[in-house]
């Protein structure tokens, strides 16, 4: 009986092991600190497509940029997308206010309707875990403001663009995405 045991306990211990094997690390794992100080687990955006940008008030590219994300909220959001604007003040000093300021600034200036964080860093020794993640994943670390990750459903990072291309530009891919999602839910109704 001894050996038998044994060998059911390998099998036990086999299948506990696999059970707890850790599927890969995503986007949408990682949880960040809203603009109002609550703590949010963006596990809430799993399911529906996401463009990542770290915002600055004060850059060249902001008026542009907000613009232009605002209306793409407006056009594809919120039930199968979102913006998900990070503030940031490491290009430039462009984000010096507080989040209250950016927050405010941003809802005023632009009527922002997407999710809004509170000022972190992106790049370096400090910079937030999501972003390490979205930097590592795309192999394309933010060094301006209004980078911009396009993350899919299912929290994978599936492109990466510098301030330079246009969000209209990106739109398309966005888009595509968006458009495969809705047509997998039909399908699954």
């Amino acid at each position: 009986p001894f050996p038998s045991m044994v060998a059911a306990a390998a099998a036990w211990l086999l299948l506990w092991a696999a059970a707890c094997a850790q599927r890969e690390q995503d986007f949408y794992d990682f949880k960040a600190v809203n603009i109002r100080g609550k703590l949010v687990s963006l596990e809430k955006y799993r399911g529906s497509v996401s463009l990542v940008v770290n915002v600055a008030s004060e850059c060249g590219f902001t008026d542009q940029h907000y613009r232009a994300l605002q209306q793409l909220q407006r056009d594809l959001g919120p039930h199968h997308f979102n913006v998900l604007a990070f503030p940031c003040n490491q290009f430039g000093q462009q984000e010096p206010d507080s989040n209250k300021e950016i927050e405010s600034f941003a809802r005023r200036t632009y009527s922002v309707s997407f999710p809004m964080f509170s000022k972190i860093a992106v790049t370096g020794t400090g910079a937030h875990p999501a972003f390490k993640y979205l930097a590592q994943t795309s192999g394309k670390e933010p060094t301006w403001n209004f980078w911009k990750y396009l993350v899919a459903p299912d929290g994978k990072v599936v492109g990466a663009w510098d301030p330079t291309v246009s969000v209209e530009e990106v739109r398309p891919q966005i888009t595509a995405l968006v458009r495969k999602l809705i047509l997998r839910k039909r399908e699954d109704l």
